[in-house]
């Protein structure tokens, strides 16, 4: 790679994404991509972590265009694929695209990129590239101490409960439905924890720190999680900062009557419910609570995650840039 003909884009398809159904429409998305693209080259991924070496590979060999075929997960494992070992993106000129074909498909609302072909090859047929930050989470995971990029949002507590039922039940029904039937049969089992919290700003000050009992937080960089949650609807992904919003010790009973408010991004106004924008996070607890990063679940805490400001260069639509720049 690149191709001997000097292709530029490599295409990274998923085909297990949307419960399947990728793979058996690929031939048409194909052709949609054909008439944004030009020509270009594509990968099927056939197992975890297969995008991750797709996207090292197609960087170290000039591909200068990267286009996602699926959902959160998927775009994870293109990021961790982004970065070489000595932390720096593989290639800073390449642009990274997306085509929406996921279970939550969280990540691409915060920039209204839209489901539909038209939407998304609008996109991609376009020019404008914003640098956008992600995020670099260590924390401990089944072959012990693990460091991963992330691009929207991570979270520990019930969402990494969700996550573990989620990814282990059909996804047919699509991401809203997948994700709330998720959440009762997570919260069914579930009693809050304690957590230790430190969030340091910018320049190594504290913004916060203290315990507390807890049944999310989310770091986030995007807006968006668990199917269509607004959970942070102030969250940039380019002010070098996350925000980090904290769950508290809620009842059972009222995360099932409030859950509402998450999808509407109106939650922020619960006592019980707080927000800290900062550049690094440290969180621990003496029990096993889980992580939830970008829809998956890949281990637990003690975690540390810090941006990684500006290091991906995202196709993002005309009006999105247009708002972001005041005009």
């Amino acid at each position: 790679m690149p191709s001997r003909d000097g292709r530029t884009t490599m295409v990274v398809v998923n085909p297990n994404s949307a419960n399947g159904r990728t793979g058996k429409s690929w031939p048409k998305v194909e052709e949609v991509l054909s008439s944004c693209l030009g020509e270009f080259d594509y990968r099927f991924t056939s197992g975890p972590a297969d995008a991750t070496g797709i996207t090292a590979d197609a960087l170290d060999s000039g591909y200068t265009r990267i286009v996602v075929v699926g959902g959160d997960g998927t775009n994870n494992e293109v990021v961790n694929g982004w970065f070489g070992p000595d932390g720096r993106p593989r290639n800073p000129q390449a642009v990274l695209g997306l085509v929406p074909r996921g279970t939550g498909g969280d990540f691409r609302k915060t920039f209204g990129i839209g489901t539909r072909p038209e939407s998304w090859a609008r996109v991609l047929s376009g020019n404008n590239v914003a640098e956008i930050d992600c995020g670099l989470a260590t924390f401990e995971g089944p072959a012990g101490r693990t460091s991963r990029y992330f691009v929207n949002i991570t979270s520990f507590g019930l969402g990494g409960l969700v996550d573990d039922r989620v990814n282990n039940s059909t996804k047919v029904l699509g991401g809203t439905v997948s994700f709330a039937i998720g959440t009762l049969r997570a919260l069914w089992r579930w009693r809050n924890q304690k957590v230790q919290l430190k969030v340091l700003g910018p320049e190594g000050e504290s913004v916060f720190d203290g315990e507390q009992r807890i049944v999310n937080v989310a770091v986030a960089n995007g807006q968006y999680f668990g199917g269509g949650m607004w959970v942070a609807p102030g969250a940039s992904c380019y002010d070098g900062l996350f925000d980090v919003v904290v769950l508290g010790d809620l009842t059972k009973a009222q995360v099932v009557l409030k859950t509402s408010s998450i999808y509407r991004g109106t939650h922020l106004r619960l006592d019980e419910v707080s927000v800290v924008r900062g550049s690094r996070v440290e969180a621990s607890s003496d029990e096993r609570v889980l992580i939830d990063m970008d829809g998956e679940q890949p281990g637990w805490l003690p975690a540390t995650l810090e941006v990684v400001p500006a290091s991906i260069r995202l196709l993002v639509p005309e009006e999105w840039k247009r708002k972001r720049q005041g005009r």
